[in-house]
């Protein structure tokens, strides 16, 4: 049973709390980790990239000299791709990267990453609190006593807790997740996952099955 050290709303210590077997105690399967990375990061590529060919950049279509008689090597366009400032030939155009991963993969992928983060110690629980208005300087002192200032973190808090994810938002080093959001590639990206007891118990009720 993989289990994590429990912190108050200050920041202070107070044991250890059980972690559910079906999300951090799980076996680490590189390859499911590969391609949930690949997929993550093919489907945020833009494809806005575009190169112009010979029929899009502007020049004339006169044929530049005669074609014999000059001793130079025959040229029909000023917008041949073996001329400078040509077109280029077979360069990108607008694409979508973007493609399905099967359910089963993307949900063993975010099983072995949350194992793998609980198997070194790195995966921390804080007692459910309530914030009147969003502050950052709350959430620093927060993390400053869990002593995870200048570490990547991700803070994974339950749906509509508006105040504390906003509090934590700007917080340099931090990344916030709902607990319906977790994905593998930003788990991996964290050297330290940090959720609230709720959180804990939501992404146990949306990825435990």
């Amino acid at each position: 049973m993989a289990t994590a050290k429990l912190y108050s709303e200050a920041g202070s210590e107070k044991g250890t709390v059980e972690l559910p077997t079906s999300l951090f105690d799980q076996p680490v399967r590189k390859q499911a980790l590969y391609e949930a990375v690949r997929n993550y990061l093919a489907n945020k590529r833009q494809g806005t990239h575009d190169t112009q060919t010979r029929a899009e950049v502007s020049y004339s279509t006169a044929k530049l000299f005669r074609q014999k008689g000059t001793g130079r090597a025959r040229a029909g366009s000023a917008g041949s791709p073996i001329r400078v400032g040509g077109g280029v030939a077979f360069g990108p155009h607008p694409r979508d990267y973007s493609y399905t991963l099967p359910r089963k993969i993307k949900r063993a992928a975010l099983k072995s990453a949350l194992s793998d983060r609980a198997n070194n110690e790195r995966v921390m629980v804080i007692e459910d609190f309530e914030m009147k208005a969003p502050k950052t300087k709350t959430m620093a002192g927060l993390f400053g006593g869990m002593n995870l200032e200048g570490r990547h973190t991700l803070l994974v808090l339950p749906t509509g807790d508006n105040n504390i994810y906003r509090s934590a938002r700007n917080l340099k080093g931090v990344r916030v997740l709902r607990s319906n959001e977790l994905n593998a590639y930003t788990i991996l990206w964290a050297d330290n996952l940090v959720f609230t007891q709720k959180a804990l118990s939501g992404a146990e009720e949306v990825f435990g099955s």
